[in-house]
């Protein structure tokens, strides 16, 4: 698949199982990974934390192949999603963070650009999780307040 904003092509890496087949081997119950789970979250990271540290300290790879549930169904379930989804929460930091450069550097071109090209991708997820009721219809993203939104 392409890039968003490029011509170049995705980098080619590993690639998950094809089968979706339980886990054998694997020493934690089903009851136990959700708790392992709840109590990450609670700790204050993010989904995509949680899956890197089941993956790392615990050896669960694919929490959706062993529960068959998202791992998001389970923090819904449980009140620990943010109100703003994870991608688009990290898209403003960046953004935020393109800005702060774009003040000391007010000649960077590449950086406007990316600028540019950042917000663009917020734009079109905001368009998206509108479309699909994960944020409310009348939700207004504005530069200005993108530091409060995020912090």
């Amino acid at each position: 698949m392409a890039k968003m904003h490029s011509r170049a092509r995705g980098k080619s890496g590993s690639k998950k199982p094809f089968t979706k087949s339980k886990i054998s081997w694997l020493r934690y119950s089903e009851e136990e990974i959700e708790q392992l789970i709840v109590k990450i979250a609670k700790s204050g990271k993010t989904g995509s934390q949680v899956g890197l540290v089941l993956r790392d300290t615990y050896g669960i790879p694919n929490v959706s192949r062993v529960l068959n549930k998202k791992m998001n169904d389970i923090l819904e379930k449980n009140n620990l999603l943010s109100e703003l989804p994870e991608d688009l929460q990290f898209l403003i930091k960046k953004q935020i963070n393109i800005m702060k450069h774009m003040e000391e550097n007010k000649n960077d071109n590449f950086a406007k650009r990316g600028l540019m090209l950042t917000e663009s991708k917020i734009n079109s997820l905001i368009k998206y999780y509108k479309r699909t009721d994960k944020l409310p219809k009348n939700w207004k993203y504005d530069r200005e307040k993108a530091k409060l939104i995020v912090s």
